[in-house]
């Protein structure tokens, strides 16, 4: 490109040669005088106006910075509204594991007044700084994960504890009738019909006719019938090939079939049957093996805990009774069984 410059005072004609290179020379060169007046301009006039609170500049300043603090109010809004659903979503799980940890403190016989007390904390204070938003989330998430942590912990306790709340239930551990002194203890004595020696296969419990007759443990009744020497008879099953034997009832108040908890009445006390007077003949069996209830009943009142008093029934009933060579009794065999 050729610039051609004419001075007609001087009769000059003079003559610039100008290339690429020299072209985008000259034109950041110029868009950099641009820049400087610009920003000399912005600094002197606008700051200047800003500051001094011209009237047209004052006004465009109120709206640029109208429109900034709008702008930060959204952002902090849509964090808000964030951390707020975070926020709630932490407190529903705190409520859950607080509810968990209630149902888990009544199956471990554990007062939940007593673990609600707030744990001390403390320390010197050292180098103290605002949380920024990265921060207060990340310190959530952690929150967040050992929440649940916790719950899965606590829900595997409960379901432990409840599995032996409910091996605990199954357990004969329970006196079938209350407040009464036991009279014939399990094992050999002198039958009171034929004065000779006999093996007595349970416990006796003298009382009143229409006592009442507790279950010893949960399960269900398998046998409910009138038998010629145990009369009136309940059998419940627990479990483990485990049965209760209830006789000489005057009447029965459950049937066949039935699902009974833990010292719910079945029965009251009777003579019916082969028996010289009131009261209630009383069996454990395992296995169809008879098997001395007061064993069991002394294991529910001595071990504290569910586990150690199912494995401890379980270790107690796996002894022999003195002198019986473990008799085996079939189910409902009215010649084999005894009084």
């Amino acid at each position: 490109m050729q610039l051609i410059i004419t001075d007609a005072r001087f009769s000059r004609v003079r003559a610039v040669q100008l290339s690429g290179l020299r072209l985008v020379l000259a034109a950041l060169g110029l868009s950099l005088c641009l820049m400087l007046v610009s920003a000399t301009l912005y600094h002197w006039v606008f700051l200047k106006g800003a500051r001094e609170g011209w009237p047209v500049i004052g006004a465009v300043v109120r709206l640029v910075v109208r429109d900034e603090v709008a702008q930060q109010d959204r952002f902090m809004r849509e964090n808000i509204d964030v951390m707020a659903k975070r926020l709630g979503e932490m407190q529903a799980k705190l409520l859950q594991l607080e509810s968990l940890g209630e149902r888990v403190s009544g199956l471990a016989g554990i007062n939940p007044g007593d673990i609600k007390t707030r744990p001390g904390q403390g320390g010197i204070l050292i180098a103290q700084h605002n949380l920024s938003m990265d921060e207060l989330q990340a310190a959530l998430a952690d929150l967040d994960q050992l929440t649940n942590q916790r719950t899965d912990v606590m829900t595997v306790i409960e379901s432990r504890l409840f599995e032996q709340k409910i091996r605990k239930m199954l357990v004969p551990t329970e006196a079938p009738v209350k407040d009464v002194n036991l009279g014939s203890t399990f094992g050999w004595r002198i039958d009171p019909f034929t004065g000779r020696s006999a093996l007595h296969t349970g416990l006796d419990y003298p009382a009143e006719s229409g006592t009442p007759i507790f279950a010893a443990a949960g399960g269900v009744v398998v046998t409910q019938e009138f038998h010629p020497q145990y009369g009136n008879l309940i059998e419940v099953e627990h479990g483990n090939e485990l049965i209760t034997r209830y006789a000489h009832s005057s009447r029965v108040l459950v049937k066949k079939g039935d699902l009974i908890k833990r010292g719910q009445k079945i029965a009251e006390v009777g003579t019916t049957g082969r028996s010289t007077g009131s009261h209630l003949h009383f069996e454990v069996l395992v296995q169809g093996v008879p098997q001395d209830p007061q064993k069991l009943l002394n294991a529910g009142s001595r071990l504290a805990t569910p586990k150690l008093a199912w494995h401890g029934a379980q270790a107690l009933l796996s002894d022999k009774v003195p002198g019986s060579h473990m008799l085996e009794m079939p189910a409902l065999n009215p010649q084999s069984r005894q009084r």
